[in-house]
Parts: C-alpha cells; sequence; structure tokens
C-alpha cells in the first residue's frame, strides 16, 4: 500500500512534534546549566561546540521549523483554504519544500 503524500506529512508532523518534546528536555538542560554559573556556562559552550551536539540542535531546529510550517498549514485549512485533495496536496508539498530549504539555511547557520 503506497501512502500519499498528505499521509506522510502528517505522520512526519505527529513525528517531529515527538521529536521536540524530547529535545525540549536537552535544550532546557542546557539552559539549566548555562544559568548554573560561570562554569556551568562554560561546560555548555565547550558541549554544543562538538559535531554530535551541533547534530543534535540542527535536528531539533529542523523538527521545530517542519512542525512549526505544518502547524501553519493545518490552521490555513482550518480557515477553509485547501481543504480538498488537490490543495492538501500543494499544502504538503509546499511544506516540505520549504521546510528543505529552511532545514538547510539553518544547517548553513550551524555548522
Amino acid at each position: 500500500m503506497r501512502l500519499p503524500i498528505t499521509a506522510w506529512a502528517s505522520i512526519t508532523h505527529r513525528a517531529t512534534g515527538v521529536i521536540l518534546f524530547v529535545g525540549m528536555a536537552i535544550l532546557l538542560w542546557a539552559l539549566e546549566r548555562s544559568l548554573s554559573g560561570p562554569q556551568g556556562y562554560a561546560v555548555v559552550v565547550e558541549c554544543l561546540s562538538s559535531p554530535i551536539a551541533k547534530l543534535v540542535i540542527w535536528g531539533v531546529l529542523a523538527a521545530g521549523i517542519y512542525h512549526s510550517l505544518a502547524g501553519i498549514k493545518h490552521i490555513v485549512m482550518d480557515f477553509g483554504f485547501g481543504e480538498t485533495m488537490e490543495g492538501g496536496v500543494l499544502g504538503a508539498k509546499i511544506v516540505i519544500g520549504l521546510s528543505a530549504v529552511l532545514v538547510m539555511l539553518a544547517g548553513v547557520w550551524i555548522w
């Protein structure tokens, strides 16, 4: 069975929500640690300079970008625009394409 693009967009929207939920724990730890004092801040800065930490931050940022754009698409659909199958497919393609561009720009910014 082949799922339509609208199904993949919906599944990905839910998956990025889970990624953001888990990613918030990492980001909150980094915030708490960096605000604990100069030594904690130095630990976070050192940790965030590693390639693995940059990859994790990029992943959380990518999930946030996609999840936000898909959420905006859902809000637009709630107002009655793009409720047809053709509109849903076009909306999903726009979200995926725009997300890909913004995620690449975020990667350039982080790295």
